[in-house]
């Protein structure tokens, strides 16, 4: 079957381009346009002043072949679509056949039950709790309020510059 829907596909494809070459040909009512750009023109010369009549019917008949070939491929195309869904629904119920049957175990149930106390979570394993105004470093000596944690470095007073020379703006 995907054989018979790849030359399917060829055939379309190559109507498909012809259809398109022949419309391009055609020369419009006006004799002006592109189907003059690709030798319209000469259609009359070689094939008679009748060669619209002949690319008309050309035009007609592939068009008629392209949409039967595209309904024959839509067609086609959900047949084997739905065959494979089959085979596979198939499988599918011949393995659950021969599969052995699993028991779901039965629920046991229990009464009174006292709940256990939740257990406190550590913050770090082995981490020891800091006590208030304990520092979180060791080593490190906590700092008291408006001093610097900067050793050697003078704090600056409100409107103070933190650049030595600069002069400080006033808030606007």
């Amino acid at each position: 079957m995907s054989f018979l829907i790849g030359l399917l596909t060829v055939v379309l494809v190559l109507t498909g381009l012809f259809l398109g070459l022949l419309v391009l040909i055609q020369l419009p009512k006006k004799d002006a346009g592109v189907g003059s750009a690709f030798g319209g023109g000469m259609t009359d010369s070689i094939m008679g002043a009748g060669s619209g009549n002949v690319l008309t019917m050309a035009t007609r008949y592939s068009t008629g072949i392209f949409l039967v070939v595209s309904l024959l491929l839509s067609i086609l195309m959900t047949n084997e679509k739905n065959s494979g869904k089959a085979n596979f629904e198939k499988a599918l119920d011949q393995a659950a056949a021969t599969a052995p049957a699993v028991k779901p175990p039965a629920p046991t149930l229990t009464t009174n039950v006292t709940p256990a106390a939740p257990a406190e979570p550590a913050a770090f394993p082995g981490a020891t709790p800091t006590a208030p105004g304990e520092s979180l470093f060791p080593g490190a000596t906590p700092t008291a309020p408006g001093e610097s944690l900067f050793p050697g470095a003078t704090p600056t007073a409100p409107g103070e510059s933190l650049f030595p020379g600069a002069t400080p703006t006033a808030p606007q």
